[in-house]
């Protein structure tokens, strides 16, 4: 009866865990380039109590054995790399990856992370940077005089100047694959690490070995389904409840034995 408990609790804990998760990708919905994850659960071990092929006579075997499993426990959040929707913001420094692939981004401490994404911005010395100001790789620098800012699905990044009647190249958008996306270490952000999981990057640009285009003019939205992701729930929430339920009835049993007595 015991056993029962306990149980049901690893599955209490592995649903909360589940909805920890739901919870998190219903949370970041409206991020841009987020990926949504998955919880992955595995059983624990058996408690033997007769083995199978065991003598049951002196020329019989068991066919099956009996065996008691001691519950469940989550064991990895595999994560969805699949392309979310592309929405048109127009504005000349969102950029969004048409497939395959992740920008580069340079941190305070050198280390490079990677992101899918795009909106970009200018800092004061014109350099192109994310939100919280971590530089693109490589390096991307827009004068001050510059009338509009060009990238080409490619990758290339032109800008008009004042003055002058072609267009300037001001430097190449890279993008980075890896054998094992989904080895990579989330770090908050928007962005990964890399991870001996990942394995190293392939740095190419758009359009080759792999990768896909880049779009100017958009943002990769996040590839949270919230229909799918409110189903999940709900089995979640079920499942909870059942396994609760199991306490509750292995908890009476007990004091049912316990009422022997009297």
């Amino acid at each position: 009866m015991i056993r029962a408990l306990y149980t049901a609790a690893s599955g209490m804990q592995a649903q909360q865990t589940n909805i920890d998760n739901v919870a998190h990708n219903l949370s970041n919905v409206n991020t841009a380039g987020f990926k949504k994850s998955r919880v992955e659960f595995e059983d624990l071990v058996y408690q033997q109590e007769k083995v199978a092929g065991s003598s049951t006579s002196t020329t019989n075997e068991a066919p099956i054995g009996l065996e008691m499993g001691l519950g469940t426990k989550p064991i990895a959040t595999a994560r969805d790399f699949r392309t979310g929707n592309l929405r048109s913001t127009g504005a000349p420094l969102d950029f969004a990856i048409e497939g395959q692939g992740f920008f580069q981004i340079t941190l305070p401490d050198g280390q490079t992370a990677y992101s899918r994404a795009g909106a970009f911005h200018l800092n004061a010395d014109g350099g192109v940077v994310t939100a919280d100001g971590y530089a693109v790789e490589p390096a991307i620098t827009i004068p001050p005089n510059a009338t509009s800012i060009t990238l080409s699905k490619d990758g290339i990044v032109s800008v008009a100047v004042s003055g002058e009647s072609a267009p300037q190249q001001v430097g190449t958008i890279e993008l980075a694959t890896f054998q094992n996306a989904a080895g990579l270490q989330a770090m908050g952000g928007n962005l990964f690490l890399v991870t001996t999981a990942s394995g190293e990057p392939t740095t190419a640009q758009p359009g080759q070995e792999g990768t896909g285009f880049i779009v100017q003019g958009f943002l990769e939205e996040s590839n949270v389904s919230v229909v799918e992701e409110m189903v999940n729930m709900i089995l979640g929430q079920r499942a909870y409840e059942a396994n609760s339920r199991v306490v509750k009835t292995a908890d009476e049993m007990l004091a049912e034995i316990n009422n022997l007595a009297r």
